[in-house]
Formats: structure tokens, C-alpha cells, sequence
């Protein structure tokens, strides 16, 4: 075993004492709410109504990956839903901060969200689905064990923020976020898992609706993410859990979709006529809001847009590559459109996405068709 190891491992038994920490102040679109404070209210009567969801760990311990098909690892072990929940805006900020955090516990830290059916106080956890908004892992792998997002996290005074994606769709969610420690995680259910949950009211006038994936469900004891050696080099790592979600990417994955659906139709028996009538065939609309004034005073940079913006809802496409919309008075990130699609140029109403005509494709059917024929 190495020096390093050893040394990380006898720091580890003295974080168990010290303990590992939870989320105890929340700050949304400017506004702080406390956490749930294990120490505390686990043990009253009567604790005080708060946008934290409760949980019975109070030995500040972690959900091992035995445990991920249980539902203690959806926001911890024998957590109940809270009673508030906290507002916020498309495009806000949510700030999670921590008690502390044991600085040799290295290993990724994860956001996601799951919209509930109703209020989320009322909501059974087992039927949440999470997209992931916000994920770090590991930043640098100069010397081992690495820096890691748990490291930016204790540089950050214990906290981490992420940003509420601009396009979703208004209502009830829970924030689910936690820290994954792999200073054990080269042995068999060694990482440890410390999800913590939030409830939040999401406004504005989005549409997105992304998919998600049921908490137990998120992760793999056998995931290259989770079961991983951190005490040597590692070129990259992946992080784990369903792809991360960003604005827009909604509707760049059902152009793919599409695209992808006409490609998988076409056989060996295809003729250019009918390649061309399915990508012609694979477009997708997305609906925007109407717009209250179609005049803006935005900039342009290499073709993208920024500052204000007065067309609500209105989208913008970059030269047919990528794609923009106007949210709460501004112009948002730019989004690429997916491999093999573009969308009509300009500023509309509607953002339309269509398949690319892979003429390469179709030369290659023609010589194939061409072959089979002489053989047949």
C-alpha cells in the first residue's frame, strides 16, 4: 500500500469522528434557507417547516452501492419529503452549502432534478425521475489522487452552484444533489454516495421536459465512475450517471431522434428517392410562446447573440448549426444542433429542426444495390 493511501486512510478514520457533513444552508435566486440539520432536528418533536428534505442518517454516514437499487439512495437513507419548497426562475441559481467535507474524501459532485406530479410534499420518491443539470468530477490528474469537484467544493467554502436550466417547463421539483467519496472505491462497494434533496417551485413559461431516470436506477455498483482506483493515474473518469442535461438539448435530442429513426429504416434495398424522402420526412417543431414586441437590442458575435432581447419565447438559429431562444428578456446559451441535422436559419416563432440528406449515404446504397443486382 502507498505512503499517500495510507495516509489518506488514517486521515479517513478521523473524518469518521469528525463526520463527513450535510448540506446545512441553501441559497436560491438570492435567497438563503437553512438545511436540515441532522444534529438538531432529527431529535425534536416538532421541527421547523423547510425547503430540506429530512433524513434519519445522523451518523452523517453515506448509501453504499449495495444499497442503489433501494430507495434510500434517491435522497438518502430514510428520507421524507419537506414541506416547503423554495421559488425559482428559468436560468436561476441554486447555492448548496456544506457543514464540511472531509478534504481526503476526493471524488465527483452531481445535480439533478425530477419533476413532481403535484406537490412536491406530498410526493412518493420512488416514482421521481432525475435529469442531471450540473456534474463536476475530475479536474486534475497531475498528482495523484488528483483535484476533484469535491476539492473545488471545499475551496468554495463547502458550496457548489448550479444553474437551473432556462427551457423547463414550470412547476414542482426536487433538487437532488450529493457528493460520491471514491477514496475507497478500487474495493468491492467501496464509494460512498451522500445524496441530499431540496424542493423547488420552478416559474417562466419553458417547455422543456426532459427525461429522466428513476433514483434507483441512476448508478451501477459496477460503473467505470463508481468502481474505479483513484490512488493511481487516471487520464480521464467518467462521471456517473444519464448524460447531463442543458438548455435546449431537448430539442436537439429529438431532432437526433428523428434523424436517427429514418436512417435505421433505410435498407440495402433503398433507392435515392426514398433516402431522401425520410430525411426529408425527419423534422421536429418546437412551439414557442408569442412574442410581446419583435424588436431587441442584442449584439452578435461570430453569429451568436447576446444581452435583451423583447421576442418571449422566440428562437434564433445560427447559420443552420446552432441555436438560441429568447428566455426571460435575454438571449440564452448557444446550443449545437445534433450530428446529421440543421435547423432554418434566422429568427421565428417556431424552431424547426430537419435531417441533413446524406448524399454520401446514398452513393454508397446505389453501389451497393448496384453489386447485389450483378450477383443475383
Amino acid at each position: 500500500m502507498s505512503l499517500s493511501k495510507t495516509a489518506s486512510l488514517l486521515l479517513a478514520s478521523a473524518a469518521l469522528v469528525a463526520g463527513h457533513g450535510y448540506v446545512n444552508s441553501i441559497d436560491v435566486d438570492g435567497t438563503t434557507y437553512g438545511g436540515y440539520l441532522i444534529d438538531t432536528y432529527y431529535y425534536e418533536s416538532d421541527p421547523p417547516k423547510i425547503i430540506a428534505w429530512s433524513t434519519n442518517a445522523t451518523d452523517d454516514g453515506f448509501v453504499a452501492p449495495t444499497a442503489y437499487s433501494s430507495s434510500d439512495i434517491i435522497c438518502h437513507r430514510g428520507s421524507a419529503p419537506a414541506a416547503l419548497s423554495a421559488p425559482v426562475t428559468p436560468g436561476g441559481s441554486v447555492k448548496m452549502t456544506w457543514s464540511t467535507w472531509p478534504d481526503d474524501h476526493h471524488g465527483p459532485v452531481i445535480t439533478y432534478l425530477a419533476k413532481c406530479d403535484g406537490d412536491c410534499a406530498d410526493v412518493d420518491k420512488t416514482t421521481l425521475e432525475f435529469f442531471k443539470i450540473d456534474a463536476g468530477g475530475l479536474i486534475s490528474e497531475t498528482a495523484i489522487p488528483g483535484t476533484w469537484a469535491s476539492d473545488e467544493l471545499i475551496e468554495a467554502s463547502y458550496s457548489r452552484t448550479m444553474t437551473i436550466p432556462s427551457d423547463i417547463e414550470a412547476g414542482n421539483y426536487v433538487l437532488r444533489h450529493e457528493i460520491i467519496a471514491l477514496h475507497s472505491a478500487e474495493n468491492t462497494d467501496g464509494a460512498q454516495n451522500y445524496p441530499q434533496c431540496i424542493n423547488l417551485k420552478v416559474s417562466g413559461s419553458g417547455t422543456a421536459t426532459p427525461s429522466g431516470t428513476l433514483g434507483t436506477a441512476l448508478y451501477k455498483a459496477s460503473d467505470p465512475g463508481i468502481f474505479v482506483n483513484i490512488w493511481n493515474t487516471l487520464s480521464t473518469y467518467d462521471i456517473p450517471g444519464p448524460t447531463l442535461y442543458t438548455a435546449g438539448s431537448a430539442a436537439t435530442a429529438t431532432a437526433a431522434a428523428a434523424s436517427s429513426e429514418s436512417t435505421s429504416t433505410t435498407t440495402s434495398s433503398a433507392t435515392e428517392s426514398t433516402t431522401t424522402a425520410a430525411a426529408a420526412a425527419a423534422v421536429t417543431t418546437v412551439a414557442a410562446s408569442s412574442p410581446s414586441d419583435p424588436t431587441d437590442s442584442s449584439t452578435s458575435t461570430s453569429g451568436v447573440l447576446s444581452g435583451s432581447c423583447s421576442q418571449e419565447g422566440y428562437w434564433y438559429c445560427n447559420g443552420g448549426s446552432a441555436f438560441q431562444r429568447c428566455v426571460d428578456g435575454v438571449w440564452d446559451a448557444s446550443q449545437s444542433v445534433a450530428l446529421g441535422t440543421k435547423c432554418t436559419a434566422g429568427i421565428s416563432e417556431d424552431l424547426t429542426i430537419s435531417a441533413t440528406v446524406q448524399r454520401r449515404q446514398e452513393s454508397h446504397l446505389r453501389r451497393h444495390n448496384a453489386r447485389v443486382n450483378h450477383m443475383s
